[in-house]
């Protein structure tokens, strides 16, 4: 009976230069949301935000260069591609759990903060802290709206949001499209799907800055417009980052099939990249509905 094969990697630096990558980026966009609380933000938490950036950039095309690598020289057993794909469901797993503490502050704001500082309930707080104030969500009116003067009016969920929203169901629909044809040995049918998922996720990302200029130079609608304000750019800001990542993964899957890195058979790099891309869409339309319409 053979013997089963473990592949134990050798020693890299590529985790030190991640963990460096994320706290920069952490510290940095800390940086960023409580100076725009303020009302300016500096050049050094920006600098630092895009070093922080390029340093991740630099450590996933130069770790995952050399799984890559380590693939094609035929070094992955099956027990390691089992890891892979344990892992990255465990990766898509803490992302869950990222996003559900931002919706979690959402609810707890709307559902439980505002009724009570509208006086609701045993711990209702009404004409104490601020005379007159009426609870109603969104909060455009903010208790102190010299501190936080709040945003003229909400973005229409059936606009630019809805135009979002069916970008994405199609970027969804197109990369499926592209992993049946890579199933099917369509080679120019895969990169042709490909290349409409990164337009469609391109297309979302314009809108996306679009809506940001028309929210903040037409409805005052900023990080500083109290809760409602905080939180729709904490949510809808991360999910592009996220959508960003996405496309970066989806465009070296278009290099790697150019360059005949899978089989039918074997192609997990391309499954994990259309997982990622799958669950940002579902935080989207969990986004839409939540943010947008309700």
């Amino acid at each position: 009976m053979e013997t089963p094969r473990y592949y134990v990697p050798a020693k890299s630096h590529w985790p030190i230069f991640g963990a460096v990558a994320v706290f920069l980026t952490i510290y940095s966009m800390a940086s960023i949301i409580h100076q725009s609380s303020q009302g300016q933000v500096g050049f050094f938490p920006v600098a630092l935000a895009i070093v922080a950036g390029l340093l991740m950039l630099y450590m996933l095309f130069g770790w995952f260069g050399e799984v890559v690598n380590e693939g094609l020289r035929g070094l992955n057993s099956d027990q390691l591609k089992r890891s892979f794909r344990i892992s990255m469901g465990w990766f898509i797993f803490s992302e869950v759990m990222f996003f559900a503490g931002f919706f979690g502050a959402l609810f707890y704001a709307r559902t439980l903060a505002v009724p009570w500082l509208g006086g609701e309930g045993a711990k209702g707080v009404s004409n104490i802290l601020w005379e007159g104030f009426l609870p109603h969500w969104p909060l455009l009116k903010t208790p102190d709206m010299q501190q936080f003067p709040g945003a003229m009016s909400t973005i229409d969920a059936w606009k630019l949001p809805f135009v979002n929203t069916v970008i994405l169901i199609i970027s969804s629909l197109t990369l499926t499209l592209a992993h049946h044809c890579l199933r099917a040995k369509d080679k120019s049918g895969t990169l042709m799907w490909l290349v409409v998922t990164l337009i469609l996720g391109v297309a979302f990302m314009c809108v996306q800055i679009y809506e940001y200029s028309h929210a903040i130079n037409d409805l005052n609608l900023t990080m500083s417009s109290g809760i409602y304000g905080s939180t729709f750019f904490l949510l809808t800001g991360f999910h592009g980052a996220h959508v960003t990542l996405g496309g970066i993964m989806i465009f070296v899957m278009y290099w790697r099939v150019k360059n005949d890195h899978f089989t039918p058979d074997d192609h997990f790099g391309f499954e994990a990249a259309a997982w990622y891309w799958h669950f940002v869409d579902v935080v989207w339309l969990l986004l839409f509905t939540f943010v947008y319409v309700i």
